[in-house]
This record gives structure tokens, C-alpha cells and sequence, in this order.
């Protein structure tokens, strides 16, 4: 490994980065191990400061190697030939990999499976064979979960509540979200133009106070959080770009009680995957929708 400098706030950081298959225990077992080091989103590995990170990483890695089970994607390959999983949504190489329609209940159930992760550049979850017991056992509910995501299936849902209670109550939960407004306290905001992370829109951006009082029946019906016992203001909000998003550094610990029922709380590492990713993507929508003329007159012009 060579060297590597990381600059903050204009300072040049020594040290190296350290990447390998996403597993939360592992990451867990990393975290103890490296408490200094600060995922870097866009090398998507983890950087280590240090004169002697390279050296650390290294015998942090050798211990890691010799404690999986090198029977385990042997076992896990027998047990699959003997009871395999037979669905559209696997497909079996070197590893196992699943593609299913975009699902949160898929993300976060395949994110409990030991030494699953993402493969971005191909668009799978991979999942050696050592996880195979782990998958057969949660594999009905992500089955179920993929089935419910299917495009046929949403509009089926769609139509069978067209008109019902269900869809009132969706589209009254969609026009508040597109008045860009959260409920606040006066005695405890959060800090504008910073991402911080809400209960119901997930990690924004609070830009002012726009001076109205929250009205009690909106509090009730979409911020059943908020205690009404104190007075709230509206505040205005927007989705954080990739780059605040990648300049926003993690909370060390879940939200508390106090946090969740305030309404608001510094976002953790893992609420911030979620959101990078989403902006990164967003971006690329973006810009996959700009004319040809205007993105060629841009490159003439730089």
C-alpha cells in the first residue's frame, strides 16, 4: 500500500485507506480496532490517519483473514445443491447475487446477512456461499418484499386504492411534503444550512424560519412526534446536495428519545450512505436529462 495524504480544513492528513466487502459486524469489529478512521464516500473506502496506518491495516486484515471459516463457501455451496433456492431474483455464479426492483425492505433485510454487499457496477447484492443459511432463512421475506416492488404490482395496488381512505391520505402526505415545511422549536433549532436528519423526510437541509406557528391539527396528522405541549414553528427546508452531504460528519452514536422526539438529529454514517447515494444518483438523472447542445456549448466553453 502507498501512502496517502487526506487534506482537511487545509491541513494535509498522513495516513492510508483500507476497503473491503461491507459487513456490518466487520465494520463494527474495524471501528474498535481503527476509532480515528472517517469513511470517504467517494473513494468508498475508509481512511486511516497515521504515519503507520498502512502497517496497522495490513495486520488488521491478516487477523480478519484467518478468522473466516475457509470451509465456509464450501458448506454453503453443498447446502445450496442440496437444498437450493430456485426464484427469479437469484442468480448463481462464483457467489450468490440478487436483482429485484428497488425495495427498502430488500436493502435492510440483505444488509442483516453476514458479508453481503452492493456491487455497484454490476447492480447486484452479492452474498457468498459461507451466507447461504442466513439468506434461506430470511429469503421468503425478501421474495415477498421483491414481489411487492414489481412495477405490475405497484399499479395493481395503486388501482385497488384508487379512491379509498388509503389514497386520501397518501396524497395529503404528499402535498405536505411538497410544502418543503418541518416543525420546529424555537428553544432547540437545528443549525441552518447544515444536513441534519427528520423523522419523516430523512436527511435536509433547514434554510430559515418562515415565522408561522405550526397549526395543531398538522402536528397531529403528519408530526405525530412533535410534543404539543410546546409551541412549534415552520421551518423551510431542501434536499442537501452530494457534496454537503459528503462534507457532513457522522453522528457517533443512534438518536436518542430526546433527538427523535425533537425532531431532528445529526445524521449517522449509515443515514448518510443512504442520502450520498440518492444525491449521487439524482445528480446523474440530472444530468442524463440535459440537452446535448447545452452540455457540448458548456465543454466549448470551459
Amino acid at each position: 500500500m502507498v501512502p496517502h495524504k487526506q487534506w482537511r480544513r487545509g491541513v494535509a492528513r498522513q495516513g492510508e485507506f483500507a476497503s473491503f466487502p461491507y459487513d456490518r459486524s466487520t465494520v463494527e469489529r474495524f471501528r474498535e480496532a481503527f476509532p480515528r478512521a472517517r469513511w470517504n464516500d467517494e473513494r468508498r473506502s475508509w481512511f486511516v490517519p497515521g504515519k503507520t496506518a498502512a502497517r496497522r491495516i495490513e495486520r488488521w486484515l491478516a487477523r480478519e483473514s484467518e478468522h473466516t471459516d475457509i470451509h465456509g463457501d464450501l458448506k454453503g455451496r453443498d447446502a445450496y445443491d442440496f437444498e437450493p433456492i430456485v426464484s427469479r431474483y437469484l442468480e448463481v455464479s462464483d457467489d450468490l447475487r440478487i436483482r429485484t426492483p428497488y425495495s427498502r425492505s430488500v436493502i435492510e433485510l440483505l444488509r442483516e446477512i453476514p458479508w453481503a454487499h452492493w456491487d455497484e457496477d454490476m447492480g447486484v447484492w452479492r452474498v457468498p456461499f459461507r451466507s447461504y443459511e442466513e439468506l434461506r432463512r430470511c429469503w421468503p421475506r425478501i421474495e415477498e418484499a421483491a414481489r411487492r416492488s414489481e412495477p405490475d404490482e405497484r399499479k395493481r395496488r395503486r388501482y385497488a386504492e384508487k379512491g379509498s381512505e388509503v389514497q386520501r391520505a397518501a396524497r395529503a402526505r404528499a402535498a405536505e411534503r411538497r410544502r418543503r415545511r418541518y416543525p420546529l422549536t424555537t428553544d432547540d433549532p437545528p443549525p441552518l444550512g447544515r444536513p441534519v436528519a427528520t423523522v419523516q423526510y430523512g436527511i435536509v437541509t433547514v434554510l430559515d424560519f418562515l415565522g408561522e406557528v405550526a397549526e395543531p391539527a398538522a402536528l397531529a396528522q403528519y408530526y405525530p412526534q412533535a410534543d404539543q405541549a410546546v409551541d412549534h414553528v415552520w421551518g423551510r427546508w431542501r434536499r442537501p446536495t452530494f457534496a454537503e452531504l459528503v462534507a457532513t460528519w457522522p453522528a457517533r452514536k443512534e438518536p436518542g428519545p430526546e433527538a427523535l422526539s425533537r425532531g431532528w438529529w445529526q445524521p449517522t454514517l449509515a443515514e448518510l450512505r443512504i442520502a450520498r447515494r440518492n444525491a449521487r444518483s439524482m445528480a446523474r438523472r440530472q444530468q442524463a436529462r440535459k440537452p446535448a447542445g447545452v452540455a457540448a456549448h458548456r465543454t466549448r466553453a470551459e
